[in-house]
């Protein structure tokens, strides 16, 4: 794991003061840093694994002793979790709080019963798969990592392209028919939010479809253009477009929409690709 050092020391000890807490199972680093292309702005993405929720007071006195410049502590907006700047370093902490049960079932949902969300649905495995161990109490997470390392199942990818696929352009209440609806009544509220789910289930379809893991929410055009191996032609500038006709409110948005949507359906009937080693 090629890392920045300063980031990955001060990972380590927090892991370190963590560790005597019993309800604590595992913590892990995710992100660039378990990547290993942290730099200087990169934030920490911290996993705490927990059997128990961890009392804020002993959170809140862990932070306090590796000093923070500014916290935000026990922020329940999306998943437990602190968020805070080491004083010393300037570097920005995320610590997330996951519940051992709770992550072992998201895995369970999607590799075993093989089910499909609409956007996003291999998020958690990819998390799971991507992230470096740094504390283990009883080997928990090694065992949760050998089950996310197992292949990619094919009816799980089948699922994921055939419900994304529906909700984007194959049913009435389809993304593509609520935008155009968005657009003609001039909601743009309306319109932004339901192109950032169409997008959203785009990339899970063009992902399961060269069966990659999904990344979560940031980089997709570039993390698609990296690793996918058979993409729509045109793909960024196409999502350039309607995002730009989008913002503007333009009547052309509807058919930079159809022609991106046609993209992604011609890639997907281009033939079958094998699945990756």
């Amino acid at each position: 794991m090629q890392t920045n050092t300063r980031h990955l020391q001060l990972a380590q000890e927090i892991a370190r003061r963590l560790e005597p807490f019993p309800a604590v199972q595992a913590v892990a680093v995710g992100g660039s840093l378990a990547g290993g292309h942290a730099d200087e702005t990169s934030d920490i993405d911290l996993y705490v694994f927990t059997t128990a929720e961890i009392p804020l007071a002993f959170r809140k006195a862990i932070i306090e002793e590796l000093g923070a410049s500014h916290a935000d502590l026990d922020l329940r907006f999306w998943d437990p979790g602190d968020e805070w700047v080491h004083a010393d370093t300037g570097i920005e902490v995320d610590m997330v709080y996951w519940d051992t049960a709770w992550i072992s079932e998201q895995l369970e949902r999607v590799l075993g019963q093989q089910q499909a969300g609409t956007g996003y649905t291999t998020c958690f495995w990819h998390t799971i798969r991507l992230i470096q161990p740094l504390f283990d109490r009883q080997g928990w997470l090694a065992a949760l990592r050998d089950k996310a390392a197992q292949p990619y199942p094919p009816a799980l990818r089948q699922e994921i392209i055939a419900k994304n696929m529906a909700v984007i352009r194959g049913c009435i209440p389809a993304y593509e028919s609520q935008v155009n609806k968005a657009l003609r009544r001039g909601d743009a509220v309306s319109v932004n939010h339901r192109l950032a789910a169409l997008l959203a289930s785009y990339f899970d379809a063009l992902f399961a479809y060269n069966w990659l893991t999904h990344p979560g929410e940031k980089r997709l055009v570039e993390y698609a253009l990296k690793h996918c191996r058979r993409a729509p032609a045109g793909m960024a500038a196409e999502i350039n477009t309607v995002l730009r006709l989008a913002g503007d409110m333009r009547p052309e948005l509807s058919g930079a929409l159809a022609g991106l949507i046609d993209g992604l359906e011609a890639c997907l009937a281009s033939g079958e690709l094998p699945p990756l080693d």
